[in-house]
This record gives C-alpha cells, sequence and structure tokens, in this order.
C-alpha cells in the first residue's frame, strides 16, 4: 500500500484520542492547563513580551525547566540516610528520574532536532513524572509523596501544556519527520558501521567480558563504567562471551552495543522485585537510559518467580535503540520499554502479567511473545500501555510476531493488554494468536477506567485466538480494516521513518 502522510498520521492519530486543534495553539487559553500557563508564561502583556524573546512553545518549555530545576534542588537537599528503606527506594528513584527530566527538556531547547524528537523528549519528560510518583505509590507511600517535593511546582501540568502546543504545531506545519528507514531493515538511525556489527561477529568489540577471565572485564557492569567514563560518544561494543552473569546492570553511555553469543548462551539474571521493597523501575536486571543502544544475541532475565510479582528483567529508556535476537525472560512485569523510540527485531518474550509494558514508542516485529503459567487464580496479560497524555507519541505496536505458550497453561485465561494508563495505545498487526488468548482479548484494569480513552487494536490476525466476534466492546476498542489505519502503527511511520527499502540480511516488512 502507499504510505499515510505525516499529516494523515498525526491528524488519523488525534482522532483516536479526540483531541484534534485546527491549528498551532498561541495562547494559554488553548493549553490543557490555562491556568498553569497563565502563571507562568503570563497573559496579555506579559505573554507577548515573553513570545517577543521565545516562541510560544519554548516560552513554555523554558518554564517547566525552571519549575523542574526547582523540585530537583529540593528533593537533593534531603538526607536519603535518614529515610526508611522504602522511602529511600522511592526517592532515589525520583532524583534519578528528575535528572533525566531536566536532560530531556534541555535537549527540546539546546540541541538542533525534529519535531519527531521534541514530541519524544517531552512524551519521555512526563513519563519520568508519572513513574515518579508511581514508586512511591506501589511502596505503599502514597503520603510520603504528598509531602515530597515531587508533586510541587505543576511540573506535569506544564510538561502537558509543552507537549500539547510542540503536537499542535507539528499537525499544522505537516511536520519534519526526518529520519527515514534504510537498508538491511533496520532504522537510518542504526548507522552502515551499526548495522554491520549487528549482521557480523563480534571481532570489532572494544571491550570483552569473559566470566572466566579469559576477556578484558569478568562483569558487564565493569564494561559498562568504562563506557561511561570514554572520551567522545563513538559506539562503543562490548562483546559479552557466553556464560551466565549474576548481576545488576545499568548502561547510562550513549552509543553502547552489548553482542552476546545467542539466545540463553549469553544470559544476564537477576531477582530483584516489589515484594522485597524494590520499585518496579529499579528491580530491572539490565536497566539503559542511554541513547542508541544495540543489543545482539542476549538473554536477559528476572528469576524472581510469579510470587513475587513485578519483577522486571530489561528496562529501556534508551531513544533510537535497537533490539536483534535477543531473549527477555521473566514473569510479571518482563520487557519495560519504558520511554522513547525502540525496536525488538526476532526477539523472544517470555511472561505472565503485564510483560510487555511502559510507555515508550514500540515496535515489535517478528518476535515470539511466549505466555507463562502464572500464579494459582492469576490471569495472564501480555501488554500493560502507559500513555497517561493524549498529545504522547507513544504505544505498543505489535507486528507480523507469534503469540503462544511456553509451557502447558491449563485453564488460565490469557489477554493481549489492559490499560495500565488512561490514553493507553497497542496494536497486533498480522500476528498469529494461538487460542490461548480469550475471546474477549482484552481485560479491564479497573471497572470502566480508559475504556472510552484507549486504543486497541487488531488488524488481520490470525490462528485460533483470532476471532474478533466475541471481543470487547469498549468505545476504545477497534478491529481495523482500513489499512491506511494500520499503516499509522508500521515502523515507517510510528517511530520516524518514512519507508523501507527490501533487506537481504533481515527480512522485513516496508508497511503494513
Amino acid at each position: 500500500m502507499g504510505r499515510v502522510s505525516v499529516r494523515e498520521f498525526y491528524v488519523g492519530v488525534a482522532l483516536v484520542v479526540g483531541f484534534v486543534r485546527g491549528g498551532p495553539i498561541t495562547s494559554c487559553s488553548e493549553t490543557p492547563y490555562p491556568d498553569v500557563c497563565r502563571a507562568a508564561v503570563g497573559s496579555g502583556t506579559r505573554q507577548e513580551e515573553s513570545k517577543a524573546v521565545l516562541s510560544f512553545a519554548k516560552a513554555n518549555v523554558v518554564e517547566a525547566l525552571q519549575r523542574a530545576s526547582l523540585v530537583h534542588a529540593r528533593a537533593s537537599m534531603v538526607r536519603r540516610g535518614e529515610l526508611d528503606r522504602r522511602t529511600r527506594a522511592a526517592w532515589e528513584d525520583c532524583l534519578a528520574l528528575s535528572q533525566q527530566t531536566l536532560r530531556q527538556l534541555n535537549r527540546v531547547l539546546n540541541e538542533t532536532s525534529s519535531a519527531d524528537d521534541e514530541l519524544t523528549w517531552l512524551s519521555a519528560a512526563i513519563t519520568h513524572h508519572e513513574t515518579c510518583r508511581d514508586g512511591f505509590r506501589e511502596l505503599g507511600l502514597g503520603s510520603g509523596l504528598s509531602s515530597s517535593p515531587f508533586v510541587s511546582g505543576n511540573v506535569l501540568e506544564m510538561l502537558s501544556n509543552s507537549l500539547a502546543v510542540a503536537r499542535s504545531e507539528l499537525v499544522s506545519t505537516l511536520g519534519r519527520r526526518n529520519r527515514r528507514l534504510l537498508s538491511r531493515g533496520f532504522p537510518a538511525w542504526v548507522s552502515a558501521a551499526n548495522r554491520r556489527l549487528l549482521l557480523s561477529s563480534p571481532a570489532m568489540a572494544d571491550v570483552t567480558v569473559a566470566k572466566d577471565g579469559s576477556g578484558d572485564y569478568k562483569t558487564i557492569s565493569a564494561a559498562a563504567a568504562v563506557a561511561a567514563n570514554r572520551s567522545g560518544s563513538a559506539r562503543f561494543v562490548v562483546y559479552v562471551k557466553a556464560g551466565v552473569y549474576s548481576e545488576n546492570v545499568e548502561i547510562s553511555a550513549d552509543n553502547v552495543m552489548l553482542v552476546g553469543d545467542g539466545m540463553d548462551k549469553t544470559v544476564v539474571t537477576g531477582e530483584k522485585n516489589v515484594q522485597d521493597g524494590s520499585t518496579t523501575y529499579a528491580s530491572a536486571t539490565v536497566a539503559v537510559t542511554g541513547s542508541g543502544f544495540i543489543a545482539k544475541g542476549m538473554t536477559f532475565e528476572n528469576t524472581a518467580g510469579p510470587g513475587k510479582y513485578q519483577a522486571v528483567a530489561f528496562r529501556s529508556g534508551s531513544d533510537l535503540s535497537v533490539y536483534f535476537q535477543c531473549s527477555f525472560k521473566g514473569y510479571q512485569d518482563t520487557l519495560y520499554a519504558y520511554a522513547q523510540r525502540q525496536f525488538y527485531r526476532d526477539c523472544d518474550i517470555y511472561g505472565t502479567v503485564d510483560f510487555i509494558f511502559g510507555n515508550a514508542a514500540a515496535v515489535l516485529q517478528k518476535c515470539n511473545i511466549l505466555v507463562r503459567r502464572p500464579m494459582n487464580g492469576q490471569k495472564n496479560v501480555i501488554t500493560a500501555q502507559g500513555r497517561s497524555d493524549p498529545n504522547q507519541n507513544s504505544g505498543i505496536s505489535i507486528v507480523d510476531s507469534r503469540v503462544s505458550p511456553a509451557e502447558s497453561l491449563g485453564s488460565v485465561r490469557s489477554f493481549l493488554g489492559r490499560p495500565w494508563k488512561e490514553y493507553s495505545r497497542t496494536v497486533f498487526l498480522r500476528c498469529d494468536l494461538d487460542g490461548l488468548i480469550d475471546p474477549a482479548g482484552w481485560l479491564e484494569w479497573s471497572g470502566d477506567f480508559a475504556l472510552s480513552t484507549l486504543y486497541y487494536g487488531e488488524y488481520q490476525n490470525t490462528g485460533d485466538g483470532a476471532a474478533t466476534s466475541g471481543r470487547v466492546k469498549w468505545g476504545g476498542y477497534r478491529v481495523i480494516t482500513s489499512a491506511a489505519e494500520a499503516d499509522q502503527f508500521s515502523v515507517n511511520n510510528f517511530i520516524g521513518g518514512s519507508f523501507w527499502i527490501p533487506s537481504t540480511g533481515v527480512p522485513f516488512t516496508p508497511e503494513i
């Protein structure tokens, strides 16, 4: 089919969430939180003075940055050693997340970027703020959150206003979607050199990790520290030899690549979980925050088991990241596609409850989704997408993939997804759905929460679980019949590309 124009894409998605504007937002009265905007940017003469120096869009971002900086400064002054263990865990997450918010806002203001970049970074900033609050709540610390600096200053409202203004400008100007998708089935933001790395042996590695001592380092964490302290930002390749590495790894540097010896050969494993006092965010066996991350031939695992509830195997907040021939193994909350633009190809994902979740703009193509047996009395749910603002450019798109049981499930009911946040957005496109999928297809989160504001779609799926006649009747659910609508969620359109060129190294379908 032909490509969907940028205007058709953004206006089409805006129609889905009922949030369409005829032109760019140029005054506080048009923002989601007009009173907060007026107090920050001003109105009348003050607003005109502000606009004379900065565009209305930039003025909102500047104010959001100032307020977020003040919140971070106040929170940093607290003596964390005096906090109890759970409060300290949530507080540490929030400090790290607020630091990431500052980085995103500075990028919007100071870097040469496309409209797609700005939407991604502002969307991520909102996700950081929401995740901070979620950490307090899931550890039973709601009262502690209300008295903390993290809910002060109307930061979330200012971020939402900034995002709405940025998106209105994009819709009205047709956008500047300048990231094309090129050869060998990878997005253009994977350079030719990186594509060669993905399709070749690890001989070009900068460092080698080997548990038996035959490499440069015995742990992945040690190699990640070298990457973080290196000069320059060139691609840094870490070859991880076959073995089981029991460690929790944080990769903060940009342009890092992990290359293993293959799924189930190179395994990184951990067991942090919420039941034992971690937040979901901090429970990840491997967590990546640096941009441009690539992984090939790795298994990321959390062995806490279904009885420990939320226990993340892999968390990615890496913008423009690629995961190729990797395996993600866990139970509840296995793969945390946390934020920004991500692409998964030929990967295996195992889990039980909400095991592909988060608020990234993520496309999973040609992947195997393997459903495990949960605890007695639990239902299986594959996705829990976390879009909390109608202007965020995030969602989970699962394309040309297979959903099947990893083991005998007996009578366990299994569902495609449930709405974690109000504007949850997930699609299954041309997937093979095993009969394990309940005829209703999708599950409520809590009563009628988000059932009219979510966007859940299915398009040309096959298999015993693909029949849509018995699906839910929610306002936000749709059986997609238009190829143009489905193509809004292709790699071309959803994570910033123009088109695909047929690949020889990695077979790829360019459009839906």
